[in-house]
């Protein structure tokens, strides 16, 4: 009896992120040498599937993509087929289009989709599955802040250069008597900012899930000053907030499933120290740096072991769910139950423990 799966289609969408390559490469290797399965890309994300641009993966095709950043399959995140833009008579409308993208899925005979992305992107996975297209999610993001799974590939590779950035930082802090503030990515959770905070060395580390008071974190460099050091390092996540204050929003994209855009905070925080402790400050916003670029060890295997779970759950025909780590075994939630769970900082929890307990101020 012929095997219900022949071919399956790979998609990235949203940002870039460190181990996107490897998670393709990983599905594509364990679907041709494990299953001899064809294997197609659906290339810029939802734009391709509007447009039906694929190309073929092979061995060849995938060949060398381990350590680089990026996706070969580029990424969109401005496409939602169910909620697609045209411009008529001068002005934006939307329709609902996701019966091409499905169309053009049939037409190229492809019997299921991996679809890698963040929320907004599996959103639009859960939405086709809702309508018949057998898909198997995969995480990505650097934030860390999918409430489904342990860890997301990518964020590994986002501390590690976040904490470069700090070991760095701290020279020219010393050399000038400076504070020095780091501003990273995370968006609403501070996953980045605290574990590149204590791998760097922070003083204070201001996250979103613990608003700060800047007198507080002031009192905790003029303490360092008391104590001869005249220079102090602070990470700060873009979406940190003082107590009585608001995250701060740099842009609004339109046309984008999350339009949001946060930025800025660290030159805020920046020229809010320099004037209450008396020291001359400088920021510096790490931006996309954390996103692109080679892929630690530890994402490239964390990828490929996404990769290779989503094929194992097609073949196992656990359509509409998403692959997920929990604990040291690979493993899968619902589409329905995993989009729209953020995981913060727990607040009372270990590592802010640890952190507070050697010494660094949340500015509480």
């Amino acid at each position: 009896m012929d095997k219900k799966i022949k071919k399956i289609g790979i998609l990235t969408g949203g940002g870039d992120c460190p181990g996107l390559n490897a998670v393709i490469r990983a599905a594509t290797r364990t679907a041709i040498l494990k299953y001899g399965l064809e294997v197609v890309g659906f290339k810029n994300g939802y734009r391709g599937l509007y447009l039906g641009q694929t190309v073929k993966l092979d061995m060849e095709a995938i060949s060398g993509i381990l350590p680089k950043g990026g996706t070969i399959l580029y990424s969109s995140n401005k496409d939602n087929l169910f909620k697609y833009p045209f411009i008529e008579d001068g002005k934006t409308v939307y329709r609902d289009v996701s019966d091409v993208g499905m169309k053009n899925i049939q037409d190229a005979g492809i019997d299921a989709m991996i679809i890698i992305g963040g929320d907004g992107t599996l959103t639009s996975g859960r939405d086709f599955a809702r309508k018949g297209i057998n898909v198997i999610g995969v995480p990505k993001t650097i934030d860390n802040d999918l409430a489904s799974t342990d860890v997301t590939f990518g964020f590994d590779t986002a501390v590690a250069v976040a904490t470069e950035a700090l070991d760095r930082l701290h020279t020219t802090a010393e050399s000038h008597h400076r504070i020095m503030v780091l501003e990273v990515m995370g968006r609403y959770a501070g996953w980045i900012a605290l574990e590149a905070g204590i791998a760097g060395g922070a003083d204070a580390i201001l996250i979103p899930e613990i608003p700060y008071d800047i007198e507080k974190v002031a009192e905790k460099i003029n303490d360092r000053r008391h104590h001869d050091k005249d220079f102090s390092i602070v990470v700060v996540a873009e979406g940190a907030k003082s107590k009585d204050g608001e995250m701060i929003v740099s842009k609004v994209v339109e046309n984008s499933p999350d339009p949001i855009r946060l930025g800025g905070i660290g030159a805020k925080i920046a020229s809010d120290l320099e004037k209450i402790a008396e020291l001359e400050a400088r920021a510096t916003i790490l931006g996309h740096l954390q996103r692109g670029g080679t892929p630690t060890a530890y994402d490239r295997i964390l990828s490929t072991r996404y990769g290779m779970k989503a094929v194992e759950l097609i073949m196992e025909e656990k359509f509409g769910n998403m692959v997920t780590l929990k604990g040291n075994d690979m493993a899968y939630d619902s589409l329905e139950n995993v989009i729209g769970k953020i995981k913060n900082v727990n607040p009372q929890g270990e590592l802010v423990t640890t952190a507070k307990n050697i010494g660094i101020s949340f500015g509480e």
